[in-house]
């Protein structure tokens, strides 16, 4: 297969998102703060033990459309401010809305592990042509400073342009300080050849059996109405009688 070159496009947010909390007894009843609208959380870290949080609902639901789990979240209102990403979101399973994220603090100075989802833009024109792309990942990992967190890489598809094209996660481009985590040599999308399936006919049943032999299942031919010559039947009757004399 021709290998494709490529170097992705990397989103890096330019500012650092504040998201003012405040600390909760851990024993109050999740559903109660729902109800009041508030969202129950949690951060933690390498240096911070597990500490219950509150969250204003409509607050937090538009940071999450923004930031995602790729951005600094710098939590103020707990004393010294902290800088976290976002770990985990839990959704209602009905009604979707947010119910409770963990918040990761990260320790300054090093780097961390995150998952950065990519965003395929472009059209292929080996799609285009009928072949059909298939996306096999739709995220990498990496480990970078967190002063470059990607948001997202953008894969550019009009790159792939015959059947066996492909970009590899190796291809993107990545941060100064970012190491790629995933394999460099996994693929993120690539061309297959479209084949539209021949339908086959039936063969013919062959007929088994002796040329002219009644089909199983059929009538057996009849000989009602059929002339019968004079003189056979003469014959027939004569020879009853004969048989009767003797």
């Amino acid at each position: 297969m021709e290998r494709v070159a490529y170097w992705g496009k990397i989103r890096i947010l330019p500012r650092m998102i504040t998201l003012e909390v405040q600390t909760r007894d851990g024993k109050e009843a999740p559903d109660i703060l729902r109800r009041r609208g508030i969202v129950p959380a949690v951060f933690y870290g390498p240096k911070e033990k597990t500490t219950p949080i509150a969250i204003d609902s409509l607050k937090f639901e538009r940071l999450w459309r923004e930031a995602g789990e790729t951005t600094i979240v710098r939590l103020t209102g707990v004393g010294e401010e902290k800088d976290a990403l976002i770990h985990d979101v839990q959704f209602h399973p009905v009604t979707g809305k947010l119910e409770h994220a963990d918040f990761y603090v990260i320790e300054k100075g090093k780097k961390v592990e995150i998952h950065v989802p990519l965003e395929f833009v472009g059209s292929a024109p080996a799609e285009k042509a009928g072949h059909i792309i298939v996306k096999a990942l739709h995220e990498v990992e990496i480990e970078v400073a967190p002063a470059e967190l990607p948001h997202n890489f953008q894969i550019d598809l009009s790159r792939l342009e015959n059947v066996g094209d492909h970009i590899l996660a190796g291809d993107i481009k990545l941060p100064a300080s970012a190491t790629l985590k995933t394999g460099a040599e996994e693929i993120l999308v690539s061309v297959t050849e479209f084949k539209e399936e021949k339908i086959e006919e039936p063969a013919p049943v062959a007929t088994e059996g002796v040329e002219g032999a009644p089909v199983e299942g059929a009538e057996a031919p009849t000989t009602e109405g059929v002339g019968v010559p004079t003189s056979a039947v003469g014959e027939s009757v004569g020879n009853e009688k004969k048989e009767k004399a003797e």
